[in-house]
């Protein structure tokens, strides 16, 4: 295989990229007020250069009220004063890219808030307005219109709340997350319009990508119909209509050579290969490995099927272990049950951190590994924990729509240990974070994670540098004994990961180039364990 011209490896980079996810409101706290902002991952930017990363995706840094972590954006051209200032982030965009380090910005397009213009418009201009043809606006049903206009489920994991809410005048409005996130009506092309030009100020300011919240949920049945037990096409599901939207969209990023990566939650291979067709999205997440428990063919299966995926539509694949609104990976793979559903996430759910360290540590080197890009969240490279969060400091909506029965998504959102010694950790100088922080979070702090060359930070910095001697080849499986995954790349190393209960002989191989645990005195590599080697 030929190597890439400079140009083309410029170009391209999103092929191969490791991306970092960065939650502001938890990644440092700048100005001390106990909120993570845009100084302080301007302050932080060799961390992240150090660690080796391509480029940084910023979940939404908006004008927000918050109600569902910033997924609630009031105004896209506005950096939300908690965050900072437009001419802040313009700044930090600038100086990331001289280090090395693009910028992605999440847009979401399925809602907006019910702070949006847009919205408040629509509820002051009443029923059968312009105004509110840009969302989903109806009557209610029965005699006295007080019953909603269909049966859809909330997008909330076990949220048994509806989507309808009535306004006074009568008229109900949809909203599949939570009510202060009202739908827009994508068949508008005013709606249309506006995100083409969205997407245009972000990229005009240096962004390199866009995160698409919520890819397939954009178009909606006109008619809006009940759900049926299995409708074929879906009312607000994978439409084919969201293709043209999709195509409009790349149409924009090109003329920037700008990249998106979509949030695409489908099991059907061939429907989601269809986003990631070439005029198309560049990249789709990768669900299926991130909640795929810790067994060996079930892995494979997950790999086998991702590449399949890709392979028609020359896409590459995206691989990654966890984000802000999963378990985190020590605390998932310390479980009986190592694979991640919304729906089996409970209170007080027992893990062993030792073994799921282990685990998480022999995983980063598998998903290192694997051709395509890799994303990382914030903390991951810490092996820090799932929180418990006090009920009464809980945020996160999924808790009170499913009235108590989930925990959330704040046990993954809190704030980063920076500084052992420092107050709340280095996070922030002077008040509490937002969040509170576990007594034992200063055990994991970057200051002393650096000192240890066998931390969790130091695997993946060290990880992360080495993986260029995996070339851009394609994957090959080497025979293995059961438990054990083993593959080459075609132009480079060689890995291998063991899930099973006893060591297993490496194979042959001219140097160990990184392993996530040390070998045992015969050389063989132990159980939840995994080694990079040079053929």
């Amino acid at each position: 295989m030929g190597q890439p011209t400079p140009a083309q490896k410029d170009s391209d980079w999103w092929r191969s990229a490791v991306i970092y996810q960065v939650y502001v409101r938890s990644f440092a706290d700048g100005d001390g007020d106990g909120t993570g902002d845009l100084a302080g991952v301007r302050g932080n930017l060799p961390y992240l250069a150090e660690l080796g990363v391509d480029a940084m995706w910023f979940t939404p840094w908006y004008l927000s009220p918050l109600k569902d972590g910033g997924y609630d954006v009031a105004d896209y051209r506005t950096i939300d004063p908690a965050f900072g200032t437009l001419a802040e982030a313009e700044k930090l965009i600038a100086e990331a890219r001289e280090l090395g380090i693009r910028t992605i910005v999440d847009i979401v397009p399925n809602h907006v808030s019910d702070q949006h213009p847009w919205f408040r418009s629509a509820l002051a201009a009443g029923p059968g307005s312009p105004e509110r043809e840009l969302f989903h606006f109806r009557p209610g049903r029965g005699p006295h219109g007080d019953l909603p206009p269909n049966d859809w489920p909330s997008q909330f994991a076990g949220s048994t709340e509806p989507v309808w809410t009535r306004l006074p005048d009568g008229d109900w409005y949809l909203h599949l997350f939570t009510p202060e996130q009202p739908d827009l009506n994508w068949a508008h092309p005013v709606v249309r319009q506006e995100h083409e030009d969205i997407l245009r100020f972000w990229f005009e300011r240096g962004v390199a990508g866009v995160r698409i919240d919520s890819a397939a949920l954009l178009a909606k049945d006109p008619d809006l119909p009940d759900l049926a037990t299995d409708p074929r096409p879906h009312p607000f599901v994978d439409r084919d209509e969201l293709h043209d939207v999709y195509r409009s969209w790349r149409r924009v990023a090109d003329e920037y050579d700008g990249v998106f990566v979509g949030e695409v939650w489908l099991p059907d291979a061939e429907r989601f290969a269809r986003y990631l067709r070439p005029d198309e999205l560049h990249t789709a997440f990768n669900f299926s490995f991130l909640t795929c428990p810790w067994d060996a063919g079930r892995l494979r299966d997950s790999i086998d099927t991702t590449l399949a995926e890709h392979a028609p539509v020359g896409a590459p694949a995206t691989w990654v272990l966890c984000n802000h609104d999963v378990t985190r990976t020590v605390t998932r793979y310390g479980r009986e049950d190592t694979a991640f559903d919304f729906a089996t996430k409970a209170f007080g759910t027992p893990t062993d951190l030792a073994l799921g360290t282990r685990r998480a540590r022999a995983a980063a080197l598998l998903s290192l590994a694997l051709p395509g890009a890799l994303y990382l969240y914030q903390g991951e490279e810490l092996g820090l924990p799932e929180a418990d969060i006090p009920v009464d400091r809980i945020q996160d909506p999924m808790y009170f729509r499913s009235q108590g029965a989930d925990p959330g998504r704040d046990g993954c959102r809190v704030p980063l240990p920076w500084a052992a010694g420092a107050p709340y950790a280095g996070f922030g100088a002077r008040e509490e974070p937002w969040l509170p922080q576990p007594a034992d979070w200063p055990s994991y702090a970057v200051d002393r994670q650096k000192q240890d060359p066998h931390s969790m930070l130091s695997l993946y910095r060290e990880a992360i540098a080495l993986r260029p001697e995996f070339g851009n080849g394609p994957l090959t499986w080497l025979p293995a004994p059961d438990g054990v995954l083993a593959f080459a790349r075609a132009d480079g190393a060689l890995c291998v990961v063991n899930l099973a209960a006893t060591p297993a002989v490496l194979p042959a191989h001219s140097r160990l180039l990184l392993s996530s645990g040390p070998l045992d005195d015969a050389g063989r590599l132990p159980e939840d364990t995994a080694a990079w080697l040079r053929p």
